[in-house]
């Protein structure tokens, strides 16, 4: 993958690798799956963060997702069957997602599409796999979602052990090896600290210092107290945006003259807006290309569906990385074959195999159900813009 440099420092791309080691995986699934969707409706069911303190990525990745879905249905849908999303909202909150999940699943949705977050999503998992429904593109990197091998999961977006292994080569290249990790104590925020130990651990280093906020939660004061006590390089944040900010603002406040990474969960364009001039310098890494920048072939597709109809959708890496899990779905949908059922549909997916999105490489197989470990580097400028 090419890399888009900065002026200073510049920051490299992480090159697609496979997981191999998820070839011998078997489906943990029960019996066949075999229902067809009834009509002339395929219907995605999504439980996310609509309010609260991650609502945009919520809102976002769901705005992206049905700009492409209604655009694809005032063309005829795929076979003449229109694709629709049923959307609930879970407020970041496992609880609620597996309620939501429930009642998705009662509903008979063909199914489940597009969830937000970590532990939401660890929610739902066991749920959809009882019910023996294909789950798509959770809004995740998480490694307990991908291992062991599931017949029925699907994933567009990189690992966090791969954003973190970019973020940690990038700063120890520079020569900045006093890492701490400010993550947000669950088990998104673990995820993202396991990522950052193993790329240290490789290097031998460790963590300098560790710190935890609580989900939805903006208490960060005794984080930074005991960051800034370690007086790091820079600092790793597991966690979103409104809590991230929130460290930022007030590890600056207390001396704080380090630098600052984040992986994609945190929602680019939330924490730009979130932090205004003060985000200038800070580093988020991506998992889909930059929405701004035109040089891919799905990049401005993504814009000019927008331009003709879909103006209410703003572009950022969230709505960007929901139109490409929608536009993942329709491609697996038109290798479904005439008469669509859950088991042709990951046959679809799986059929996919290595193929190029717009210039964005997917590859999918039978054995391989993440799509993507491409990764790269970005940087909030201070004015609302990200630059990669």
């Amino acid at each position: 993958m090419k890399s888009h440099p900065l002026p200073t420092p510049a920051l490299p791309s992480l090159n697609r690798r496979r997981f191999t080691a998820l070839v011998a995986g078997t489906a943990l699934t029960g019996a066949p799956l075999v229902q067809a969707q009834s009509g002339n409706r395929i219907v995605l069911g999504q439980s996310a963060a609509l309010t609260g303190a991650a609502a945009q990525l919520g809102v976002q990745f769901h705005a992206g997702a049905k700009l492409h879905f209604d655009a694809l249905n005032a063309a005829g849908g795929v076979n003449g069957q229109r694709i629709e999303i049923v959307n609930l909202d879970d407020g970041y909150e496992p609880d609620r997602c597996a309620e939501n999940t429930r009642k998705l699943l009662k509903d008979d949705v063909f199914a489940l599409f597009g969830y937000i977050g970590t532990p939401t999503s660890l929610a739902a998992l066991p749920l959809a796999i009882q019910a023996n429904t294909p789950f798509i593109a959770p809004f995740t990197g998480a490694m307990g979602l991908r291992q062991p091998f599931n017949k029925l999961v699907f994933h567009l977006r990189a690992s966090y052990n791969d954003e973190t292994a970019l973020i940690v080569r990038q700063l120890t290249n520079l020569g900045l090896n006093k890492i701490a990790v400010f993550h947000q104590n669950d088990s998104y925020g673990k995820a993202g600290l396991d990522g950052v130990t193993a790329a240290l651990a490789s290097r031998n280093l460790k963590p300098v210092a560790t710190a935890t906020v609580e989900r939805n939660s903006v208490d960060v004061a005794q984080a930074v107290a005991t960051i800034n006590a370690a007086k790091p390089d820079a600092v790793v944040q597991i966690s979103a945006y409104k809590s991230c900010a929130a460290y930022i603002r007030a590890a600056k406040a207390a001396g704080y003259g380090g630098t600052f990474y984040n992986v994609s969960f945190v929602g680019t364009q939330a924490l730009a807006d979130e932090l205004g001039k003060d985000g200038a310098g800070v580093v988020v890494s991506q998992v889909v290309p930059n929405p701004f920048t035109t040089t891919r072939p799905i990049t401005r597709e993504f814009l000019d569906v927008i331009a003709k109809g879909g103006n209410k959708v703003q572009p950022n890496f969230s709505s960007m990385e929901g139109y490409m899990a929608a536009r993942m779905v329709t491609e697996g949908l038109k290798r479904s074959g005439g008469r669509v059922t859950r088991d042709s549909l990951i046959s679809g997916l799986e059929a996919i195999g290595d193929m190029s999105m717009g210039g964005f490489n997917l590859s999918l197989s039978s054995s391989d159900h993440v799509a993507s470990s491409f990764a790269e580097l970005s940087m909030l400028t201070g004015d609302g813009k990200v630059r990669t």
